[in-house]
């Protein structure tokens, strides 16, 4: 018996410790090139070079920063390509988190014909990759006058299948009775659903905002299409543009990349406390 305990007891150890293992080599591989990005940044481009990779700078190299928000021809388009990623992931996260709520709401909680259907037409949608219609939507933007405009950077993006899909899955979720409740101390559909219904879904809508802000922040291709002037280009087009025209100086594209990171860091930081609680369970989990 004595021995089987002891056996227990190092198999145990030993699946914590190939599990710790993987945690570390998991944690490693996405922390190395974030480490990489912000060390090289602080580092003239020479240093950046060298064999072996100096990963403690040594000192601040501001020029590169500076030579970052400057841009390739002295103007200063960095703050209005960052303004207009603002404006458009932040319009596509807010609408985002309303539509797809909303949606998710009437799918999960009101019973009429051809609910189901309708669900599974808008996760159909899903299998479409964006490269297959991107064509079409181009001409139609076109056709409305929506190229370089804001309207044609958020528009098409409104509609989320996979917002509406997390919505709904975690509205399922949702006590009924609480919303009856509400219907019988008189409260409308839509009192219930921004009085109750979303400030209680912190943990699903601050994952999808989070989520759909980050989609269009990164986003290249279709802004790549729509925008033509110099004043309404996006972040990740500044940041081509750039590289393009500085040829190769690698401490000038990683501050570059740090400060396009920013953003998404302060995002992530803000929204942190609706995922993680004091005790480690997720909010989402205790809810």
């Amino acid at each position: 018996m004595h021995t089987k305990k002891t056996h227990s007891w190092y198999l145990g150890k030993a699946s914590t410790g190939v599990m710790w293992l993987f945690l570390i080599l998991a944690a490693a591989l996405v922390l190395i090139p974030l480490v990489f990005m912000f060390t090289a940044s602080a580092m003239p481009a020479r240093d950046i070079l060298r064999l072996p990779y100096p990963w403690i700078p040594d000192g601040f190299y501001w020029p590169n920063f500076w030579n970052g928000l400057k841009g390739p021809e002295d103007d200063f388009i960095f703050f209005r390509n960052a303004l207009n990623s603002l404006i458009v992931a932040g319009s596509v996260a807010f609408f985002t988190v309303i539509l797809s709520s909303a949606t998710g709401y009437g799918l999960a909680k009101f019973k009429f014909k051809g609910r189901n259907l309708v669900f599974m037409l808008i996760m159909a949608t899903m299998m479409i990759p964006f490269e297959a219609i991107m064509i079409p939507l181009y001409m139609v933007a076109m056709r409305m006058g929506m190229q370089d405009t804001y309207a044609g950077l958020i528009l098409p993006f409104l509609a989320n299948a996979f917002g509406v899909f997390l919505m709904r899955q975690h509205l399922i979720t949702f006590p009924d009775e609480i919303l009856d409740a509400a219907r019988i101390d008189g409260a409308g559909e839509l009192r219930i659903f921004g009085s109750i219904v979303l400030p209680s879904s912190g943990p699903a809508i601050a994952t999808l905002a989070i989520l759909a802000f980050r989609s269009q922040w990164d986003s290249l291709l279709w802004p790549l299409l729509v925008v033509q002037s110099d004043e309404m280009k996006t972040i990740p087009l500044y940041i081509t543009r750039y590289m393009a025209e500085t040829h190769s100086d690698e401490g000038i594209m990683m501050a570059v990349a740090v400060l396009a990171s920013l953003p998404m860091i302060i995002l992530f930081l803000t929204l942190s406390k609706y995922f993680v609680s004091k005790d480690g369970l997720t909010s989402a989990t205790k809810g």
